[in-house]
């Protein structure tokens, strides 16, 4: 939790000297009324300068204006400095929460992007689009939009014979399918086309490729083509090249942001309040911690150095919640709307243009954490006069 750090007592009758000791910097602040009004309550806003923020609302009002004015109303401030926009959304959603427990999303214009749920509590899992989390199922994204979701699951179901209605399956002999069991794009479970475990085999190929950005079948069809390769069986090995295009493109039109929920684990970069300083915010199964400030000024003192400070950060072993576990039924909702919100947040940033910040994604070991390219980061994010704190 960043707290609001700073208070300073509003004077109407020393108004000047208030604002003037206030910094012209980005800040989310609190308002807080006099005690005399009653049932007021605390006013939350974020500014790009904070001194011309408070001058606008707190000065003398002018006549047959229509300007909100606060000068009557405020009794002091609390604030926090912030020094990117990431930081500065997260610490005004930190607050609005305190103070708008019940809409704050409305308040926020808080979005929750879409999202790829592949449903695996149902005994014959479909995939959908979504914009909401819950306890089970596999969940890929965020996306930018439901169309991108869209785009996402079109060709990739393309690739799979799972099913795509939303009826209950009741494996009726005598229900009549639909195209795509025509077409041999599903393995049509409504009438008993396929055994539940030849269905559940089909579902676990199907989950592997999402856990794996599409690696576990690229690999599998690689293999497959290079087999009927050997063997001249040249046509069988033209269909699955033209199949593994189709997986590759399909890899490739993702966004770096879009993957399996629980394998969400990045780092932000961003500037922070301290002079020559380095927010860096860790990104854990879409949650986003609090950031952890890297002082370069401090850092050509000390006998670390700022790669083995990101190491200590980083390297402790990511521990993945499994979500299909019955245990995981009884996770409270706060703990789902905060990772909803969480993920919504970052989708913002990441989506947003321009993006203010860099960040990194957690690759698959033994490869971990790329250091080197966050270090270079940092050096790209500092002054060029501070370049040198890094060497």
């Amino acid at each position: 939790m960043m707290e609001l750090d700073r208070e300073s007592k509003f004077d109407a009758e020393r108004a000047e000297e208030f604002f003037e000791s206030l910094p012209a910097r980005p800040a989310v602040v609190v308002i807080k009324p006099h005690q005399a009004l009653t049932g007021a309550r605390a006013l939350l806003l974020r500014t790009a300068d904070l001194r011309r923020r408070m001058r606008l609302l707190l000065c003398e009002p002018e006549a047959n204006s229509k300007r909100l004015n606060l000068r009557q109303y405020a009794a002091a401030i609390r604030f926090r400095l912030t020094a990117s926009k990431f930081e500065q959304a997260l610490v005004h959603w930190q607050q609005a929460r305190i103070l708008w427990p019940t809409n704050y999303r409305q308040r926020l214009r808080l979005y929750l992007p879409a999202f790829v749920k592949l449903n695996l509590a149902n005994p014959y899992p479909r995939a959908y689009i979504t914009r909401r989390l819950a306890p089970s199922g596999l969940y890929v994204g965020p996306f930018a939009t439901r169309r991108a979701a869209e785009n996402f699951l079109e060709p990739w179901l393309d690739l799979f014979r799972i099913r795509r209605c939303q009826i209950k399956i009741r494996r009726d002999p005598e229900f009549p399918g639909c195209i795509y069991s025509e077409m041999r794009m599903c393995l049509a479970p409504c009438f008993g086309g396929c055994t539940p475990e030849e269905y559940s085999s089909e579902v676990s190929r199907a989950a592997a490729f999402l856990r794996s950005s599409g690696a576990s079948l690229a690999d599998s069809l690689t293999q497959e083509r290079e087999s009927a390769s050997t063997q001249l069986d040249f046509e069988h090995a033209s269909a699955l090249h033209k199949r593994l295009e189709k997986v590759q493109e399909l890899r490739r039109s993702v966004s770096e942001l879009a993957r399996p929920v629980e394998q969400l684990h990045a780092v932000i970069l961003a500037r922070a309040a301290a002079e020559n300083g380095i927010a860096v915010f860790t990104v854990r199964g879409g949650e986003i911690a609090d950031p952890f400030v890297l002082e370069f000024d401090q850092l050509a003192g000390q006998p670390r150095s700022a790669e083995q400070i990101l190491r200590e950060l980083l390297e402790p072993a990511t521990t993945e919640p499994d979500r299909a576990d019955p245990k995981r039924a009884a996770l409270d909702t706060a703990a789902i709307q905060q990772l909803e919100d969480h993920l919504a947040l970052l989708a913002r940033w990441f989506y947003g243009s321009p993006r203010e910040g860099e960040i990194f994604f957690e690759e698959t070991r033994p490869t971990g954490w790329p250091y080197r390219r966050i270090l270079r980061a940092c050096r790209r994010l500092l002054s060029p006069q501070s370049t040198e704190k890094l060497d």
